[in-house]
């Protein structure tokens, strides 16, 4: 599911919202959730899953075109850890 398909289920859902209500609301969430990522925070939405910030050391790697020998940055990665809720239902065992 992409943002808009997401936007237009829940304006389908939602009859009494205007869709640009909605429209800002998700961009308003996922904003929040960059900035707190940005600024290192974890965010966490109960029974989805976890949101976090892991860093990456600085490495030498192989660029795989040519096997010459490269160095990689150190660099900060986003990381989403699923929660009991969302696993128990990608698994098939409804709670």
């Amino acid at each position: 599911m992409i943002r808009s398909e997401l936007i237009q289920k829940l304006s389908d859902e939602n009859p009494h919202l205007y869709q640009r209500d909605v429209e800002r609301i998700v961009n308003s969430i996922f904003e929040e959730v960059i900035d707190a990522l940005a600024s290192g925070d974890r965010v966490e939405l109960r029974g989805f899953g976890a949101f976090s910030v892991k860093k990456r050391d600085a490495r030498i790697g192989r660029n795989p075109r040519t096997g010459e020998s490269v160095s990689v940055e150190e660099k900060h990665v986003p990381f989403f850890k699923a929660g009991k809720l969302l696993r128990d239902r990608l698994n098939g065992q409804e709670s």
